[in-house]
């Protein structure tokens, strides 16, 4: 936040507006979320957000400066992000939330979009979907837990959000042609012949 931009209440009457979706306030106010990094009009359909992380503005101007980001779906002062931001912002958001469950209409309701023009989007930019895009970074982060860890294949699979334990090593040996018990022995079989030579 802005040293010189002073830090407006969240009153109860705003929070309604946000709640409700109420157009009447749209050129009123604007709010932000800090979670996210998105600011939106009240009137907006997203997702309602937790009140802890709201922030209230004058206009689309002072929630810029203030480093946040125009919402693609309700465009607050007829700003829109471009679409390599928005990429980068549901790139950002699944690498954080990757263990949760995710699916297009949870990306798509958190980064303020619908999950066809999401799914396009992401795909044009990335050369991935996200749901691909989403196994890459499970199955990189499960990678690294076999090899640093003693956890079992089931925990890894959990801490990675893949809680099925058959799925989680089918979608492994689909992605990296070993399972993760095979790719575990075989790392260390390596890390063995390393340390004889």
């Amino acid at each position: 936040m802005s040293d010189h931009q002073q830090v407006r209440q969240l009153t109860d009457e705003q929070w309604q507006a946000i709640r409700h979706n109420d157009v009447r306030f749209d050129e009123i106010f604007i709010y932000a979320v800090k979670s996210t990094g998105i600011f939106c009009r009240p009137s907006c359909k997203s997702r309602d957000p937790k009140k802890e992380n709201v922030r209230i503005f004058n206009d689309a101007a002072e929630a810029l400066a203030d480093g946040f980001r125009p919402c693609k779906r309700c465009k607050p002062g007829g700003l829109r992000l471009p679409d390599e931001e928005w990429t980068i912002q549901i790139g950002e958001y699944i690498n954080e939330h990757f263990q949760e469950p995710l699916t297009l209409e949870i990306l798509a309701d958190m980064c303020h979009g619908s999950p066809y023009h999401l799914q396009r989007t992401f795909k044009r930019i990335t050369g991935l979907t996200p749901v691909e895009y989403i196994q890459k970074i499970r199955i990189t982060k499960a990678m690294s837990e076999l090899t640093t860890t003693d956890k079992s294949i089931a925990e890894i699979g959990v801490s990675v959000g893949l809680r099925n334990p058959s799925y989680f090593i089918t979608l492994f040996k689909m992605k990296t042609g070993q399972t993760p018990k095979q790719y575990r022995k075989l790392v260390k079989e390596v890390e063995v012949s390393g340390e004889e030579q």
